[in-house]
């Protein structure tokens, strides 16, 4: 069974920046994807960046491009996501999220971590 520890949430003043880490155990992560999701107050859980474990192929919301980077350390099974020049509107609670078949909605993971606050304040 897949497991999945995010941490590296907390608050932060705009423009600044933070990195979250996730902690994957439990299979091989050969052909399976990762990903970042978000969910804010209110509001509906939005799909954030992935990446693919083998090749290591990124994609990102419109919203984060140039700004936040997925990456993934193979040897120690970790996914990060470095965000910089955050913004208010990035206040949400991160989960990391893996599955065999990736993409953009969460239909696509079947893995979840339990979540990480990040807070930027104005």
């Amino acid at each position: 069974q897949v497991q999945l520890v995010e941490s590296g949430g907390g608050l932060v003043q705009a423009g600044g920046s933070q990195r979250l880490s996730c902690a994957a155990s439990g299979r091989t992560f050969n052909n399976y994807a990762m990903a970042w999701f978000r969910q804010a107050p209110g509001k509906e859980r939005e799909f954030v960046a992935t990446i693919t474990w083998t090749f290591g192929s990124t994609y990102y919301t419109d919203s984060v491009k140039g700004r936040f980077t997925i990456s993934r350390d193979s040897a120690e099974n970790m996914v990060y996501l470095q965000m910089n020049s955050l913004k208010p509107e990035d206040t949400a609670v991160y989960y990391c999220a893996g599955g065999p078949f990736g993409g953009l909605a969460p239909e696509g993971y079947d893995s979840w971590g339990q979540g990480t606050q990040v807070t930027v304040s104005s």
